[in-house]
């Protein structure tokens, strides 16, 4: 049994991934940082679908001995998906210092964190798949994201380079980069937008989580066996 390990996995987005990877098989941990009831039922969930014996583990992945308490409590880890981060939207004369390094902490050191303490196993075993969730603004830039937008752009800078360094022990590392994804996060945007959003898309519908897990489960999937270093642009054709 292959133990699959999502962080930020507590609703959204990383929810999805993870009821998608436990019907794949995997015993998953899933990660959260303050919704521990959601994780805890999300758990319970999983548990009574599959019988495997899934975990709810606390860590803030951007502080250090935190994520390695949770990897302790895991152990060994096969598939990382680093899905946890935050957003922010401020106009860039506007950011303090402390937002510029609280994003970075979260979205960027948090996949550093996670991925240095997965790998030791995965080197071991010369197998392993790594894959990172960023954002299409990583790719273009978002008005009023800067930080959010340069962070997100590490994260794919990042997946590329372990990529290469990781191809030899055999680790395949990807990242998916949505777009504008149905979730509580972009409900805060208002209605409206996500009106205006939508009818950007050239698909004209918004993106689900679902889509997000799809992709993910596809990327772990020995049907991508051989891909490795690649964002996987899941955005309704907003960005190609």
């Amino acid at each position: 049994m292959q133990t699959a390990l999502v962080t930020g996995a507590s609703r959204g987005i990383g929810a999805a991934i993870a009821r998608g990877l436990a019907s794949d098989g995997y015993r998953v941990a899933i990660n959260y940082h303050t919704n521990q009831t959601a994780a805890e039922t999300l758990c319970q969930e999983l548990q009574q679908l599959t019988n495997l014996p899934h975990l709810a583990v606390r860590a803030d992945v951007s502080d250090r001995s935190q994520a390695e308490a949770m990897f302790a409590a895991v152990g060994n880890v096969d598939v990382l998906v680093n899905n946890a981060g935050i957003a922010q939207q401020k106009l860039f004369t506007d950011l303090t210092e402390e937002d510029w390094d609280h994003m970075f902490a979260v979205d960027v050191k948090g996949v550093f964190h996670c991925c240095q303490l997965a790998l030791p196993h995965m080197i071991r075993q010369k197998d392993g798949v790594i894959v990172n969730i960023s954002s299409m603004w990583g790719q273009v830039g978002a008005s009023c994201e800067v930080h959010y937008s340069a962070a997100k752009a590490a994260v794919i800078g990042l997946t590329k380079s372990l990529a290469k360094e990781l191809g030899p022990s055999h680790i395949r590392v990807n990242c998916i980069a949505p777009g504008v994804i149905e979730t509580d996060m972009n409900a805060l945007l208002g209605v409206e937008t996500l009106e205006c959003l939508r009818e950007e898309t050239p698909l004209e519908i918004l993106g689900t989580p679902a889509h997000i897990a799809d992709a993910v489960r596809f990327l772990v999937s020995s049907r991508a066996s051989f891909i490795t270093g690649q964002v996987l642009g899941v955005n309704g054709g907003m960005i190609i």
